[in-house]
Formats: structure tokens, C-alpha cells, sequence
């Protein structure tokens, strides 16, 4: 905690300090905002938000994933997921169905409308990175691949990694 009185108006703005990299941090913000901007104004239209998009990416990946795994990637509660999944199952987007050992275990799948829509919103992000690629000089993905690894979590790192090659 800085000194002073915390209840005080400050009206200098943050500058540069040692470790602290503004410039790449509010990067970040921006093209976080533009990222997904393209893909929340297509999910509008379906009443439909960042939650939900996740959602669909993931199971469309992997159909048939878990509700318990979704939860775990996503690194949300059941409650919060709830409304959601009900949301996009009650669109025609997913289904979900009971395991076929364990029938406490819910499945989810995406159906072919949930597929389409998925699609529709990876092009648009895809077109995003591919243009940002092709502006660079070197056009070097991989580097770019890890960056994005390196920005995860150490411990988090091996299990997104097997996550992503179980997919390739």
C-alpha cells in the first residue's frame, strides 16, 4: 500500500514504473475488445453473450465433453454455467445427454445449428489473427503460439497444451 490518505482524489494519471509495462498491458485491453467484439455483435442477435460463446467453442471441439470438464476449463461455478448451458440447450444450439455408464453424468453436444453458429464465429475471429499475422514482418505463428502459452499459468501450461493437441 502507498502512503497517504486512501480516501484522497488523486488526479495524476499512472506513469510508467519499473515492471510495470502499460504499453503492452492496454495492447492486451484493445485487442481483447476488437477480438471479440466481431463475435458479440453475431450473438446478440441470439440474445446471447461472451459466456455463451465459450461454451459453444468448447463443446464444439469436443462434443460429447463432460459438464464436469467444461467447468474445469472454464474456471466457472456450476451455478454460473447453469443458466447459460440451459440457455443454449433451449436455443437448439447443444443437447445434453446422460453418460452412457454413468447416467448422472451429463454429455454435451452441439447440435448442427450450435455447429454452424460456432463456425460462423471462429471465421470471424480467425480472419482477425490472420490479418494481425500477416502484418507482421515475420509471420512467425509459432512464436506468437508461445507467448499465448507463456501469458497461461505455468501449472496450467502442460494441461491447455494436451487440451489443444487432443484437438489438432
Amino acid at each position: 500500500m502507498q502512503g497517504g490518505d486512501e480516501r484522497a482524489v488523486v488526479t495524476d494519471p499512472l506513469v510508467e514504473e519499473e515492471g510495470l509495462d502499460f504499453p503492452l498491458i492496454e495492447l492486451f485491453f484493445f485487442a481483447y475488445r476488437d477480438f471479440i467484439a466481431d463475435a458479440d455483435e453475431v450473438l446478440e442477435a441470439y440474445g446471447m453473450g461472451r459466456a455463451h460463446h465459450r461454451v459453444l467453442h468448447f463443446v464444439n471441439r469436443q462434443p460429447g465433453m463432460v459438464v464436469a470438464e467444461l467447468l474445469d476449463i472454464l474456471r466457472i461455478t456450476k451455478q454460473s454455467l447453469g443458466p447459460v448451458l440451459r440457455q443454449l440447450v433451449d436455443s437448439g444450439l447443444l443437447v445434453q445427454q446422460a453418460g452412457p455408464s454413468d447416467r448422472r453424468q451429463r454429455l454435451l453436444y452441439p447440435t448442427q445449428k450450435g455447429r454452424n453458429l460456432s463456425i460462423e464465429l471462429t471465421h470471424i475471429q480467425s480472419r482477425r489473427i490472420k490479418g494481425a499475422i500477416e502484418g507482421l514482418q515475420n509471420r512467425d505463428r509459432d512464436s506468437i503460439k508461445d507467448f499465448l502459452l507463456g501469458m497461461i499459468e505455468p501449472e496450467e501450461r502442460d494441461v491447455v497444451d494436451e487440451l489443444m493437441q487432443k484437438r489438432d
